[in-house]
């Protein structure tokens, strides 16, 4: 591997870490939240390097765009999470065995910690944050789109460590090249964990590539499932925050599920979706509900905009399970729960769905059904996130079972070793 010495002398820094006390990590998170908002004109100048080789309409472009307000949370992240009690050292099991044998299982760092990601320069300084505070040396492979935002945030790290005397090596950027990301896949014996964060594409091609252990963390297919008990006001909110509020994240509204019976509610519900200029694809019933209620130009039947994509990428299986990254999203009109939930079942991702209904039974067999990492009742799904969780910063949503499952934060990447004491007993 080109990359060897790059990946042994990240394993040979991670060793380090395990000597600084938690005191010790808060302060150096502390400080570098303190460069952060210190050094805001030249990060947003990076930004602004890679933001002037991407087009504005692009889905990408709002997660790669940094603002001086994003900085000041990303570094208020930093800080709350060097407020967290420590993850490591947590006692999980203790007993003594009846041959007098004591064990324990006791948290501690996995090590090595890979992220790979595409347009995002926020998740290097989240990374970077959780993994510092867990123990865990992180290697960085970010996408060109982000590169210059992310040599920024990694140089900006690297001094504040080199001023406390730590080895910047606990932190990698790798070069942002396909190659980099093969050798990273690779590097059994220096990467404990690899964690993609992005669209399905990317986390397809890491979890079927990889030779070290990976955590999906997943692309997201988010419903709202209308139903007929839902209270009107309460869904209009709801589905336009779960939409509107940041199109190009993964916990972004992409299909409302909607009861038959409440189709003549369909136009005060989308009342938002309108202002906010949301292009809907719907299907025949609620296209007809919506019809003349709705701006013509925003408003496409959902067959005929399935036909338009697939004519021009062949990945395009159904319009019901796009992650649309962007103001769009579908409209699908259901004659049951139980129909919203076989769509469901059928087309999500299991990343994060939503029912609105005032039915206690509904919400019940909603939250018992659906298989999601993330189960909400009357509330969006825009709340799925690790600070909002009170987790603090995040190093991604988990879509898979085994392991970590949701937003992944400080407990989540950390392992457990056992610990036995014993006072000379031997095994018969």
């Amino acid at each position: 591997m080109e990359l060897k010495e790059t990946f042994q002398k990240v394993k040979a820094a991670s060793k380090t870490l395990g000597l600084l006390t938690d005191e010790q990590r808060n302060e150096i998170l502390q400080a570098v939240a303190d460069a952060i908002i210190a050094e805001t004109p030249a990060l947003l100048k990076a930004n602004a390097e890679d933001l002037a080789k991407m087009d504005k309409a692009n889905p990408l472009y709002d997660r790669l765009q940094l603002t001086e307000q994003r900085l000041v949370d990303i570094a208020s992240d930093m800080r709350h999470v060097s407020t967290l009690p420590s993850p490591l050292g947590r006692v999980l099991k203790d007993k003594t065995l009846e041959n007098g044998l004591h064990l324990q299982r006791v948290a501690v760092p996995f090590g090595v910690i890979g992220m790979i990601y595409e347009a995002r320069p926020n998740v290097t300084y989240d990374v970077f944050s959780l993994c510092f505070k867990s123990g865990n040396a992180c290697v960085l492979k970010g996408g060109k789109d982000a590169n210059a935002s992310n040599s920024a945030g990694v140089e900006l790290i690297h001094k504040v460590l080199i001023t406390f005397g730590i080895d910047p090596n606990v932190v990698t950027l790798l070069p942002a090249t396909h190659e980099a990301t093969g050798e990273m896949l690779n590097a059994v014996g220096y990467i404990d964990l690899c964690i993609p964060r992005g669209g399905k594409k990317l986390i397809n091609f890491v979890r079927d590539t990889a030779k070290v252990p990976v955590i999906e963390t997943g692309a997201g297919v988010v419903h709202c499932y209308f139903d007929k008990d839902g209270d009107l006001e309460m869904g209009k909110r709801i589905i336009t925050n779960a939409k509107c509020r940041r199109v190009s994240v993964c916990n972004a509204l992409d299909c409302l599920l909607i009861h038959e019976n409440r189709l003549s509610d369909l136009p005060a519900l989308c009342e938002g979706l309108a202002e906010k200029q949301t292009k809907i694809h719907a299907d025949a019933k609620a296209y007809e509900a919506l019809k003349g209620h709705y701006p013509d130009t925003l408003l496409y039947k959902a067959e005929e905009s399935e036909a338009k994509m697939k004519e021009t990428d062949a990945n395009v299986k159904s319009i019901w399970n796009t992650e649309w990254l962007s103001m769009q999203m579908g409209i699908k009109t259901v004659a049951s729960e139980d129909e919203a939930l076989d769509h469901i079942a059928t087309y999500g991702s299991g990343h994060s769905e939503s029912i609105v209904s005032n039915d206690e039974t509904a919400q019940k067999k909603f939250q018992a059904m659906v298989d999601a990492a993330c189960v909400y009742v009357n509330a969006p799904t825009s709340f799925t996130d690790g600070a909002q969780f009170g987790l603090g910063a995040e190093i991604g949503i988990s879509t898979q079972k085994l392991g970590a499952r949701g937003p992944m934060a400080l407990e989540e990447i950390t392992t457990y070793k056992w610990l036995i004491t014993g006072q000379g007993q031997i095994r018969k």
